[in-house]
């Protein structure tokens, strides 16, 4: 019986292939930032209330307009398809159908035309910027007639960190796995040198607030900026354009030493003009964890591994196992916290510890 995101993880690691599960699962370098991310939950205490009188939970809300039954999200992952032969389809149709929203990567295996279609709910775009501007701009307008809802653009990975359990295992696609979104631009395949010198070649690394002013002005999506652990960067990206921010240091995958992603939720809440969301994504493995992103200021957070694990484990079902069981954890946890709904939550009821 799987009852937490440890159990799917057990089963998908039992049946990727290392290399495979190394990819999903590493972090750069060392690995602290990695580790950080998930420590971070354990430095704060919830101060509950009893006698509260909840007895009906929502945990419903909306991200740019658009309801959703619960602040957990699919965050951006690539390659699906290493996982489970409906890859990003199967990731889509999971996530949707439990009320959520599904971020699809630049680097999916799925095209994003087939993965709109077939979701039931919203999909955003995440997108990297290439050196060659009219594959973004093309990507772009792609993304806005498939009927992607948003833009999610990452900007903590001018250059790809070294993950070293990739290098050890000479990571690349395996064969029958392209990148879907890029078919016919030559830049679909990872050919043999792996994805660290696919970002090298073909990925722009001198990225500025400049391109973010320049993709405000190519479309009428919103922009989300992914990548942000700086109140000052926050506010700059709001005052370019920037509808939402992510509160994100790659999973652990960039940067190594970055802060963990939790501790910076309250500061760069405060910072923003209330219009601006503020989204979290770094070490989301529990429902309470999500419950105390919220506190400190969070609108919804998303979860990227263990989409991934529950998509290994059993496909599309897996993957509507691991959010109907993240949305169950938050349930009880907003019972327990004293609390009906998520306005209700602040950061007076969370202490450092």
């Amino acid at each position: 019986m799987l009852v937490n995101m440890h159990d799917f993880e057990a089963v998908a690691a039992a049946k990727l292939s290392q290399p495979a599960y190394d990819y999903y699962r590493g972090g750069a370098r060392d690995e602290i930032s990695l580790r950080r991310n998930r420590q971070a939950f354990s430095e704060y205490a919830l101060h509950y209330k009893v006698l509260a009188g909840v007895e009906q939970i929502d945990l419903s809300t909306s991200v740019l307009g658009m309801p959703v039954s619960m602040p957990i999200l699919a965050a951006p992952t690539a390659f699906h398809g290493m996982a489970d032969a409906g890859a990003e389809v199967a990731s889509a149709r999971g996530v949707t159908a439990e009320g959520s929203c599904f971020i699809l990567s630049t680097l999916s295996n799925s095209p994003m035309e087939e993965v709109v279609q077939q979701a039931s709910g919203p999909v955003l775009f995440q997108l990297y910027v290439y050196k060659d501007r009219g594959i973004t701009r093309e990507l772009v307008q792609r993304a806005r007639a498939a009927g992607a809802r948003a833009l999610v653009l990452t900007v903590d990975a001018p250059v790809l960190a070294v993950r070293e359990k990739d290098a050890r295992n000479h990571f690349t696609l395996p064969p029958g796995l392209s990148l879907a979104n890029l078919t016919g631009t030559g830049k679909e395949t990872l050919e043999g040198s792996g994805l660290g010198a696919y970002v090298q070649r073909h990925l722009d690394p001198s990225l500025s607030f400049k391109d973010l002013e320049w993709l405000v002005e190519q479309t009428d999506l919103p922009v989300v900026v992914k990548g942000i652990v700086r109140s000052d960067d926050a506010v700059q990206s709001a005052k370019i354009g920037a509808r939402a921010v992510v509160v994100s240091n790659h999973g652990g995958r960039q940067l190594d030493h970055s802060p963990a992603t939790l501790h910076c939720v309250q500061r760069i809440r405060q910072a923003l003009d209330p219009s601006v969301e503020v989204w979290m994504d770094g070490g989301v493995r529990r429902g309470a964890d999500a419950l105390l992103a919220c506190c400190l200021g969070a609108r919804v957070v998303l979860v990227g591994r263990p989409l991934l694990w529950g998509l290994a484990a059993a496909g599309e079902a897996g993957v509507r196992q691991v959010f109907q069981t993240l949305r169950a954890e938050l349930n009880e946890a907003m019972l327990l916290l004293g609390c009906s709904r998520l306005d209700e939550l602040s950061p007076d009821l969370v202490e450092r510890v």
